[in-house]
């Protein structure tokens, strides 16, 4: 008897340590297959404008994360009714309902039912493939221990809601929300709950939008066993049973109006704060950025009317870029008129610029210098140097020109003489504060005309010394950055470089402004205010034929530059038109953009600066007359008159003239007379004048010559 209970005790002991092996083997086993990494699921990245609007979401798996504590208990109820009713009872594991999933099974000769808890279909989607073998069960069930384990009822709960697949793309239970209903979670109703807890065992087949009937069966039975489990009443049951399903969803598509802005943010994010497109997609960040969302949609649809481009090149190319000139945060951006995703985007393409470079490689160096002001005076005639001869684009020559009438009429001669007269070096020194490497050391730079050429992003970058009071502004696309956790891992700082003096800056915006107003930029038509130059290159093999077509302007809140052309031009594929093309573009775009509040109607002129006063217009003289008069004790004076021009700072030179020599016996400023007090009878003189004028420190055409006899006296004077 005794050894009979020595053997029991021995088969109870064996028993016990296999038992507590196996279930300490279970607990090694499903701890060590947690891997945390795991559950930290893919999250929707959504991008936002700095008033808060929606600009884009990006996303392998579209989920927003939402915390346990944010569902409703009529929601959570919905799915623990229909997916595992014995939740909060069980540790992973429910032995009940594998035994009654078992007898169904048989009962129906199929499988007809699943026995997997809450937490296995965690474990399941987690942390293991898809094959149906024994060991992988084995491994749920082991996992899910474990993570009973580690982690409390409401954690395993919230990490199930946020991670199951809804349809139609959606993931987690506040996408699904915002899918189906256009709602937060916590807004859900009951019958609204029981419907997504119906979908996750078989979202296309559940999909109301694909299946309404058996959409509303699956709901009403979801509904039906919260009743049967004490989570709802009979009535309340009936009540919700009724209501109808929704037949749409809320599924934004992709904008190509957009495509270009967002590949820039994911390269900014990447070279800038060093996240990848990958972490973009899965990490659920925040980004705000400084588009301008109007600008960006209207810039799009521009660029979609063929009636903005030259006639026989209707699939011409095209490029634009505006941007905060305050801050350089980019507003707009398209990379083409039908860019795609990670294709080539035009707005980092480097192109011939054409004329659009005078004011960066030549005007605004040259006033940097002290030696030259908007109204210095540029030789215009044909020249050579040393076998370089720059022509005029209508074969016209002035002889001179001032700075300004050579901005605003874009002539080339005058360009490349002065270039030539301050040289390479200075050009190049500005323009490496302005943001571009130039390489090139030939006079052609004047024009324009360079072996890699510049994009137009960097022309925009480079004009924004002119609208940003010689300082250039560095572009961005990031506002700011936060994690899925709050926390800011980047932010746009403004950095902007000293170019030149705010005199000289505002003296090169009323130049390019009178570019707009009665220069190479006045095709079409907006209603702000706006400075800027156009540039166009010819391709040499086609007589008349354009390779690049450009303008770059600023308002004055933006900086942009609008580029149009054809990626190759050949002889079968080339601009049939120049500039005006992309100045008119340029100019619908800013229409259909509203204006920002408080904007500026006008440009403002600095507190620190003196204004460009306006062309002095000087008319030539040929009525001067010279008349004797007594004035005071009996003198003999002799009085000059002519009509002045109406430009009152004209001055005019007073010349005598004896013998056919002149002799300048004094000036006056801004009217048609002069007196010349104590004449002498017996020698009299002829007079004439000569008008200057101060801008330009040029004189006009001699007036006539008038003489003064002693008869006028009396009235009758001679001229």
């Amino acid at each position: 008897m005794r050894n009979k209970y020595i053997r029991w005790g021995l088969v109870f002991l064996a028993f016990f340590l296999v038992s507590t092996g196996v279930y300490l083997s279970s607990v090694v086993i499903g701890a060590a297959a947690i891997d945390e990494k795991k559950l930290i699921m893919s999250e929707t990245t959504e991008i936002y404008d700095t008033n808060g609007q929606k600009f884009a979401d990006l996303y392998i798996e579209d989920r927003e994360m939402i915390d346990i504590e944010e569902v409703p208990d009529h929601v959570k109820q919905a799915f623990i009714a229909i997916e595992d009713i014995r939740f909060y009872d069980h540790q992973g594991i429910d032995p009940r309902a594998i035994l009654r999933a078992l007898y169904r099974d048989i009962a129906a000769g199929a499988k007809v039912e699943g026995g997997s808890t809450i937490t296995q279909q965690l474990a399941k989607n987690a942390f293991l493939t898809s094959d149906k073998t024994i060991l992988r069960k084995t491994k749920e069930v082991l996992i899910a221990m474990g993570l009973e384990r580690k982690f409390s009822k409401d954690e395993i709960l919230g990490l199930y809601l946020n991670q199951i697949y809804f349809g139609h793309g959606a993931y987690g239970i506040q996408s699904a929300a915002e899918l189906y209903f256009g709602k937060e979670v916590n807004d859900l109703t009951v019958d609204e709950a029981a419907l997504l807890a119906g979908i996750p065992k078989a979202p296309s087949h559940y999909s109301p939008v694909e299946d309404p009937e058996r959409s509303v069966s699956r709901r009403n039975t979801v509904l039906a066993i919260m009743e049967r489990h004490g989570f709802l009443t009979a009535e309340e049951t009936i009540t919700y049973q009724g209501k109808t399903v929704p037949d749409t969803i809320r599924q934004p598509e992709e904008n190509k109006a957009y495509f270009t802005y967002i590949d820039m943010v994911l390269e900014e994010a990447e070279t800038k704060y060093n996240i990848s497109s990958e972490q973009i997609y899965k990490g659920g960040y925040e980004i705000t950025v400084p588009v301008n969302i109007e600008m960006q949609k209207a810039s799009y649809e521009l660029f979609q009317d063929n009636t903005l481009f030259p006639e026989g090149s209707e699939d011409t190319e095209a490029a634009f870029v505006m941007m905060n000139h305050k801050n350089g945060g980019v507003l707009a951006v398209q990379g083409g008129r039908e860019y795609v995703r990670r294709g080539l985007n035009r707005v980092t393409v480097k192109r011939q610029p054409g004329s659009v470079l005078k004011p960066l490689a030549v005007y605004a160096p040259a006033l940097e210098t002290g030696k030259y002001d908007p109204y210095s005076l540029l030789k215009d005639e044909k020249m050579d140097f040393d076998g370089y001869s720059p022509r005029n684009y209508n074969d016209q020559y002035q002889g001179e020109i001032t700075m300004s009438e050579a901005i605003t009429d874009s002539t080339n001669t005058a360009a490349v003489w002065l270039y030539d007269q301050i040289g390479r070096e200075i050009s190049e020194k500005w323009m490496e504060r302005a943001g571009l490497q130039i390489e090139d050391n030939g006079l052609a730079v004047a024009l324009g005309g360079l072996s890699n050429g510049v994009s137009p992003i960097e022309l925009s970058t480079a004009y924004t010394a002119f609208s940003n009071q010689g300082k250039r502004v560095s572009p961005y696309f990031i506002e700011s950055i936060t994690n899925r956790n709050g926390e800011t891992v980047g932010e746009a700082e403004k950095q902007t470089t000293e170019v030149m003096s705010s005199q000289n800056a505002w003296y090169m915006t009323r130049m390019l402004e009178n570019v707009v107003k009665e220069g190479t930029g006045t095709k079409g038509n907006t209603h702000y205010p706006l400075a800027g130059k156009t540039g166009t290159t010819s391709f040499i093999d086609v007589e008349g034929a354009t390779r690049d077509a450009w303008f770059v302007g600023f308002t004055p809140q933006w900086t942009g530059a609008l580029w149009m052309g054809y990626d190759k031009t050949t002889e079968d594929r080339y601009l049939q038109a120049g500039s005006s093309y992309p100045t008119q573009l340029f100019k619908e775009i800013l229409n259909q953009t509203p204006q920002p509040e408080n904007s500026q109607v006008a440009f403002q002129k600095p507190e620190n600066v003196k204004d460009l006063e306006s062309p002095i217009e000087m008319s030539p003289v040929n009525d001067l007359t010279a008349s004797l008069s007594f004035k005071g004790a009996g003198l003999l004076n002799i009085q000059l008159n002519w009509t002045p021009s109406n430009d009152s700072r004209v001055k005019y030179y007073v010349y005598e003239v004896e013998n056919g020599k002149s002799n300048k016996i004094g000036e006056i400023e801004g009217t048609g007379q002069y007196v010349i007090e104590g004449a002498n009878i017996f020698s009299l003189k002829d007079y004439l004048i000569v008008p200057y004028n101060p801008q330009t420190n040029r004189e006009g055409e001699p007036s006539n010559v008038a003489d003064v006899s002693v008869g006028s006296l009396f009235g009758a004077g001679n001229s």
